[in-house]
């Protein structure tokens, strides 16, 4: 029941914080038996948070050590039969971890699930970090010949900001053949090295790497230009997929002509001035997009529904917003430069936060005008809630459409030049590829 309760609980905060959320791949988990899965690191807790909501069986993590004396963490940790694993910048100096992995493989021998993150630590790299051999000791000393390893993937487009989008990706099981030694025996060294490649070489196959950061965001830039040209929205996992072909063409082709790589640069962020400018995006609406009663018909529809959510989405964003600041400078102020904290940060605090603003409003409520407008007033504080949310994305939605339409009837040549820019971008991008794959 705790375990349920924990689980549901953030599986709903992952839900509100993230926008939009996808799962590719679930089907290739095994179904029973048992399995670790080694995933990559880059967002602190939400990573766990992740697999414990949405992985199709019930999973247990090697967590850090420091986990476990850290108040409401060490409990939230227990509660799914997380195995505490000592690092070294933990202990400041020699660790011994084969407790640790005798209980992992305990668990793998009764046909349960492992989770492990073989960087060992959280960051913001814009590719893997050198992976720790506990995984691949884990697996080898089991004794298991029906284990498999899962690698599975994190993306998320904007890591630290609210209402962003993740994808979580599960690769091809691969299982531990030839290396099996006796159960909970210390494994070949040269074994453990040559499943540590592997799991590597599999955690590439479902990861989106570049070797500079720099690279990565030329790499988002470019994709989002060309998936704004497509006539359906992509999802996720589509556009996950482009942006992995985009990095590795990328990679290829600035090595083998780094002339038209600078080239493709320097149009994309003359582009992006000019969309900056007119404070537009790339997946900004062409001419073509625009018809008298089409545009009506929207503003109508557009209005009638902000009209609606108005009073309630004033009520939440009154009620809320203190709070919402609050716990954007608490982020900053405990994250600092570190990318992975805030999202962390921000999910715990509202966590917390949000459910005692709500008790407190209706408490307070109750006390002044009675019981049953307690309980009304509890009940729609995380309405309003809901209400503010909703409006706050429909209304900046209906902005952009109307700075589009505006462009539509003042500049028409300007959104006619943005769209041929567009549209010439992608086809040099469909260009560079056939060099690339020919």
């Amino acid at each position: 029941m705790l375990r349920t309760a924990v689980r549901n609980s953030f599986g709903a905060a992952l839900r509100v914080f993230f926008r939009r959320i996808e799962v590719v791949g679930a089907e290739r988990v095994p179904a029973t038996g048992p399995v670790i899965f080694v995933l990559n690191h880059p967002n602190a807790l939400i990573d766990p948070a992740f697999l414990l909501c949405l992985a199709p069986r019930p999973v247990s993590f090697l967590a850090k050590a420091p986990l476990f004396q850290t108040p409401v963490l060490g409990w939230i940790v227990r509660a799914f039969d997380s195995i505490p694993i000592h690092r070294k910048q933990d202990e400041g100096g020699a660790v011994d971890n084969r407790d640790t992995f005798k209980l992992a493989r305990e668990l793998l021998q009764r046909g349960q699930t492992v989770a492990i993150f073989p960087e060992g630590t959280s960051h913001s790299e814009p590719h893997l970090k050198p992976l720790k051999t506990g995984a691949a000791r884990i697996a080898l000393g089991t004794g298991l010949a029906d284990l498999k390893i899962v690698p599975t993937g994190l993306y998320y487009v904007n890591k630290a900001k609210f209402r962003s989008d993740a994808l979580v990706v599960y690769g091809e099981p691969f299982g531990v053949e030839a290396a099996v030694g006796e159960p909970g025996a210390e494994p070949a060294a040269a074994a453990v090295q040559a499943l540590t490649g592997r799991i590597e070489r599999a955690l590439g196959e479902v990861l989106l790497q570049a070797d500079q950061a720099e690279a990565l965001a030329l790499v988002e830039r470019v994709s989002r230009i060309f998936a704004a040209t497509s006539e359906a929205p992509w999802s996720l996992a589509e556009g996950f997929e482009l942006r992995r072909r985009v990095a590795a063409g990328y990679s290829r082709l600035r090595e083998a002509d780094p002339v038209a790589v600078a080239a493709v640069r320097a149009r994309v962020e003359r582009y992006e001035q000019d969309l900056a400018a007119l404070g537009m995006s790339p997946e900004h609406y062409g001419p073509a997009d625009f018809t008298v009663m089409g545009s009506v018909r929207y503003a109508l529809r557009s209005a009638g529904s902000l009209l609606l959510l108005l009073p309630l989405a004033l009520l939440g964003t009154a009620l809320h917003l203190p709070i919402y600041l609050v716990i954007d400078a608490i982020a900053g102020r405990i994250a600092r430069d570190e990318m992975d904290m805030p999202a962390t940060i921000k999910l715990l605090a509202a966590m917390l936060l949000y459910p005692l603003a709500w008790i407190t409003i209706g408490v307070v409520a109750g006390v002044l005008w009675g019981g049953a407008w307690g309980v009304l007033a509890g009940l729609l504080a995380p309405i309003s809630a809901a209400a503010a949310l909703l409006f706050r994305e429909r209304f900046a939605t209906v902005g952009a459409a109307a700075r589009g339409l505006l462009l539509f009837v003042t500049r028409r040549n300007t959104l006619a030049r943005l769209h041929g820019d567009r549209m010439a971008i992608r086809a040099a991008i469909v260009e560079l590829a056939r060099r690339v794959e020919g």
